[in-house]
């Protein structure tokens, strides 16, 4: 990959194989060939059918997100409820692919994991307080990028798009979530998660002097029929925050 010319970079896409479509649309649109892809790419009661459709035979470089790891490390009845109906969606060549995913890329002065260096499930930059997630303090941040010395950190896994600058020049980029703008989670206490929009976000990335340059952009696409997509398949609370950004 030749870090020198703009790049896309794009995670979470949960399923939804409609924000999918919309996005490459866009990035292809813009003139770009690269994409970074974050992981968590199936697990959604969307279509993560159709997903594999779009992604299989590009030549995206892909880390593995948690779910993604659930999908093939996990016995069904461990499973949660969304990554069964996903699993079960996929044909076997989808979870092949996944089997042999890094869970980490280390590319020119850019390094890219979907949640952590060292823990799929951890949040980066964020923190939960009281049921309350925001930003976290600046050296939680960087204690967790410790070891990790490129100039972009590429991250995902909380579907909030961050810009941040940290020591030593270093920034760190999260995209946003393609295809799920909300979630809410029990660990490492209950919260919700909700950006406010059922846009699809991804970034684009630029190398510039002195630095990169970051684009962060949102795709309309039709978020009502991805709704019902997965109001027909069972999932309301999904339903719900593809549909409007909100839980």
């Amino acid at each position: 990959m030749d870090m020198s010319r703009p790049f896309a970079v794009i995670a979470d896409i949960h399923g939804n194989a409609l924000a999918l479509a919309a996005v490459l649309a866009d990035i292809e649109g813009l003139g770009i060939a690269q994409v970074i892809n974050l992981g968590d790419v199936f697990s959604g009661p969307m279509d993560p059918a159709g997903v594999w459709d779009l992604l299989r035979g590009r030549d995206f470089l892909t880390v593995r997100g948690n779910h993604d790891r659930y999908l093939v490390d996990l016995a069904p009845e461990e499973m949660w409820r969304v990554d069964r109906f996903t699993r079960a969606a996929l044909p076997p060549e989808a979870l092949d692919w996944i089997g042999e995913l890094p869970v980490e890329l280390e590319l020119d002065q850019v390094y890219a994991c979907h949640a952590t260096p060292r823990d799929d499930n951890l949040y980066w930059s964020e923190e939960v307080t009281y049921g309350a997630v925001h930003l976290a303090p600046r050296g939680m941040i960087e204690a967790r990028a410790e070891g990790v010395n490129a100039g972009l950190i590429l991250y995902g896994h909380t579907h909030l798009p961050r810009v941040l600058q940290l020591s030593g020049g270093r920034m760190m980029v999260n995209p946003g979530s393609v295809g799920c703008p909300g979630y809410s989670d029990e660990l490492p206490e209950s919260h919700i998660v909700q950006t406010g929009t059922p846009m699809a976000s991804y970034a684009v990335v630029r190398r510039v002097t002195g630095g990169w340059q970051v684009e962060h952009r949102t795709v309309l696409y039709d978020w009502a029929a991805a709704a019902e997509q997965a109001r027909r398949n069972g999932f309301e609370n999904w339903a719900r925050v593809v549909g409007t950004g909100w839980l």
